[in-house]
């Protein structure tokens, strides 16, 4: 069986996906055009790593690159509240800007604890670049460090989705688009 059998709607395309990463790299080459030294980008692993690469590969400027890895989720659909960092940085982020990217912002923990870790490591401003936000599922209010700004990709509504990236229990990551699971595949 085809795991593209297993989406009940595609809410965004492969095409829709291009356009609005490049969307994002103009803005952020936009905003931080001469900037010295350059941000730094700094993916959160696993989910956002098709994105990140979508998104440097269009940005302007030469860009160092990193990843954090930040675990609340394991295999089910909800975060646990309580992200932990498993994955740290090999980059020295002491006194630079940070661009922070993101899969999904969906309760906010796992967003909040990462730039509260990347502040710790003397990031002088944080900057957020979501691919997906679901503000409807808030219940941290991410406060961003710093002359820092917030990109969003798409606002996504409050459906367990999948692909570009993003997976349940590590599946349907490669997916072109983004997608709603159907229930049946994750209950």
């Amino acid at each position: 069986m085809s795991m593209h059998s297993h989406i009940e709607r595609i809410l965004w395309s492969e095409g829709q996906i291009s356009r609005r990463v490049s969307e994002l790299a103009a803005k952020v080459s936009a905003d931080f055009a001469g900037s010295s030294p350059a941000p730094i980008v700094v993916g959160v692993a696993t989910g956002a790593f098709l994105f990140v690469a979508d998104l440097v590969r269009k940005i302007d400027f030469s860009i160092p690159v990193d990843f954090i890895r930040a675990e609340s989720y394991g295999s089910r659909t909800e975060s646990n509240g309580a992200p932990i960092i498993s994955f740290d940085l090999k980059v020295d982020i002491n006194a630079r800007h940070v661009i922070l990217v993101e899969d999904i912002v969906d309760t906010g923990h796992t967003l909040s604890r990462v730039i509260k870790h990347l502040k710790s490591k003397g990031a002088s401003s944080v900057s957020v670049c979501t691919f997906l936000d679901k503000p409807s599922r808030r219940k941290v209010d991410v406060q961003l460090v710093g002359e820092g700004k917030f990109y969003r990709g798409f606002e996504c509504p409050d459906y367990f989705v999948v692909g570009y990236g993003m997976d349940f229990a590590e599946h349907y990551r490669n997916l072109p688009y983004i997608g709603i699971l159907k229930p049946e595949h994750y209950k």
